[in-house]
């Protein structure tokens, strides 16, 4: 039986375990896989385990011949169509010295060697040559696009870049020290354009679009049908006014004329805020709104017209 202390010693061990992939992956990749140097073979739990030509990964700021004890700035930069961020590891086989910058660290298995310490597309580290002639200089860089999903999966992809400096003297550099630089890479940069699509997110897309579209279109024959239907409710009063109801009441024209001007003013303002909404291309929504306004002033005229006209029954005499 394990006593109290080492059964908590026990359950401790085991969460360091299952944590630290999960703390050291988001600061940078492992120094191995397996047997095999990462920086070396690339990271084969992404992707395919195979690198692809869709990750462009380059690094600039690179001598064509190294300068003894000088200090140069590399920029590592990673390029994907769909994966906007991912990490990167440089080696330099401990010949020179590797210092990391903003968004980068050593690596704690290999302080010669530096990756990120924070997810992006871009970093800036420091390498100083060797203090002495010691040939060429070999270099290892590998970077991983990754979708941000967490999980190292297919979805990711990686690429891997070997080069080399040469020794002081043995190329023949420019009088100009920025021309002596160059930009290494690799990747197929017209594969950054064409984007691969997610069947999942363009299904949902178009979804959105159709739902987008009924709730449009529903609204348009909705409110259309319920102005036909107004409209026919207030033919239908007048039709059943005149034939079974006597006819409209009769209105005084000491109280029509005033009404009928009223009314008719609201009506040609009505229609000039109408002409301006179909000038302006306002939404339908404003345009049948304004067009019942309109019509409903056009039936009040009415209205007063007919009343005025109608003849005086006994009731009204009184």
């Amino acid at each position: 039986m394990l006593s109290r202390n080492s059964r908590f010693i026990l359950l401790g061990l085991m969460a360091l375990l299952l944590i630290a992939p999960a703390l050291a992956m988001p600061g940078g990749p492992p120094w191995k896989s397996g047997d095999n140097l990462i920086v070396e073979v690339g990271c084969t739990c992404h992707g395919d385990a195979a690198p692809s030509t869709d990750v462009v990964v380059s690094i600039s700021g690179v001598p064509r011949a190294y300068t003894i004890d000088q200090s140069y700035e590399f920029t590592v930069s990673l390029q994907h169509a769909s994966n906007a961020e991912g990490g990167f590891m440089l080696w330099d086989y401990n010949i020179g010295s590797l210092t990391p910058g903003e968004n980068s660290r050593t690596v704690t298995e290999e302080p010669g060697a530096i990756s990120q310490s924070a997810v992006g597309n871009n970093w800036v580290v420091t390498w100083t040559a060797p203090s002495s002639d010691v040939g060429i200089v070999p270099f290892q860089l590998v970077g991983n696009a990754v979708n941000g999903d967490g999980i190292a999966n297919e979805l990711d992809a990686w690429n891997i870049v070997s080069f080399s400096i040469s020794p002081p003297d043995s190329a023949t550099n420019d009088d100009d020290e920025n021309l002596a630089l160059r930009t290494i890479s690799v990747g197929d940069y017209e594969s950054l354009f064409v984007a691969v699509e997610d069947p999942e997110a363009v299904e949902a897309e178009r979804q959105e679009e159709l739902a987008s579209t009924f709730f449009d279109e529903g609204n348009i024959y909705y409110f259309f049908t319920l102005s036909i239907i107004i409209v026919a409710a207030v033919v239908q009063g007048e039709f059943y006014e005149r034939k079974f109801g006597g006819g409209p009441e009769h209105l005084d024209k000491s109280l029509a004329i005033p009404q009928g001007v009223r009314r008719g003013a609201i009506t040609a303002l009505l229609l000039v805020t109408f002409a301006w909404a179909v000038d302006d291309n306002q939404s339908w929504q404003v345009l049948l709104t304004m067009g019942m306004l309109v019509l409903w002033g056009i039936f009040g005229v009415y209205r007063t017209i007919v009343q005025a006209r109608a003849p005086a029954q006994a009731k009204d005499l009184v």
